[in-house]
């Protein structure tokens, strides 16, 4: 069990740990892999319903690793996920003003943030990867917009530059 303490220097951070233990699925997902490894077949056994999302939403908020399963012979191997953090330190400091942006970002409705996300999204895949050019262009500050990338699937943070995903399962 992953006794480690996950810390945060950034508070855009708290954005995948807010949209996780703000739905119960995603809670009881990372509950069960706190207990043991599980595969994501086990894992929608033990849940009964889809935790593709909730993996995906773990994996971005780094609070779960992977190994490979050991296949019975003939059988093809599987990722199995375990929670590789039981505690959170976090050590920032931000205006209440970009933590309500946070909080608020964190919890809207995907159809809310939808246009944003997506012109975020394609102007990174124009090669508009800064953090402060895309402040500048979209009229937000940078801290939202690495909110909003940690928001979504495509896009990941790289300190102040945002590139696009290869991989988005």
């Amino acid at each position: 069990m992953g006794k480690r303490t996950r810390i945060i220097n950034d508070p855009s951070e708290l954005v995948p740990l807010l949209k996780t233990f703000g739905s119960q699925k995603h809670k009881q997902v990372y509950d069960a892999l706190s207990n043991m490894w599980m595969s994501e077949k086990q894992l929608e056994e033990y849940i009964g319903d889809d935790v593709t999302s909730s993996i995906n939403i773990l994996k971005k908020g780094g609070l779960i690793e992977s190994q490979w399963q050991m296949p019975e012979p003939g059988k093809k191997p599987e990722k199995e996920y375990h929670s590789a953090y039981s505690k959170v330190q976090s050590n920032f400091q931000c205006s209440l003003d970009d933590l309500s942006d946070i909080i608020t970002l964190a919890l809207q409705p995907y159809e809310e943030i939808k246009d944003t996300l997506e012109e975020l999204e394609e102007m990174v895949k124009q090669g508009n990867n800064s953090l402060n050019n895309l402040a500048r262009s979209l009229n937000k500050s940078p801290l939202y917009l690495r909110s909003l990338a940690r928001r979504s699937d495509k896009l990941s943070v790289m300190g102040q530059r945002l590139r696009v995903k290869e991989d988005t399962k």
